[in-house]
């Protein structure tokens, strides 16, 4: 049972940081930035939060500082928003799990388009 609240709780988190990624007004913090995934330690204290760009991980790491900045207000909202009796540190971590998709399915495009022109031959 302790595995389904960790795992709720990482997706509660996850969401809230993907909303408050929106409101932040730090200059670093800019482009399509997208929270992966959260994992929440066993006794919800500590939280690694992976964020990736579409730009690449050159942003994702540029975002990755500006969130650090803002750590202890995303951490005192996410406290509020979700009524956490013990709101997790957060350590967010660049990751680039979006670039390697996006250059995965133009590899799939590819095969696809060739395999439609040796058909068509």
């Amino acid at each position: 049972m302790a595995g389904y609240k960790t795992d709720r709780v990482s997706e509660d988190i996850k969401r809230e940081i993907a909303a408050m990624i929106r409101e932040l007004k730090d200059p670093r913090i800019q482009g399509m930035l997208t929270v992966v995934n959260v994992d929440v330690s066993s006794d919800a204290s500590y939280a690694k939060v992976y964020v990736s760009a579409m730009e690449g991980i050159e942003t994702a790491k540029t975002a990755v500082k500006g969130l650090t900045s803002a750590t202890g207000y995303i951490r005192r909202e996410i406290g509020k928003r979700l009524h956490l009796r013990k709101t997790p540190e957060l350590k967010f971590i660049a990751d680039d799990s979006i670039e390697k998709g996006m250059e995965i399915t133009g590899l799939l495009n590819s095969i696809v388009k060739t395999e439609e022109e040796t058909d068509e031959n």
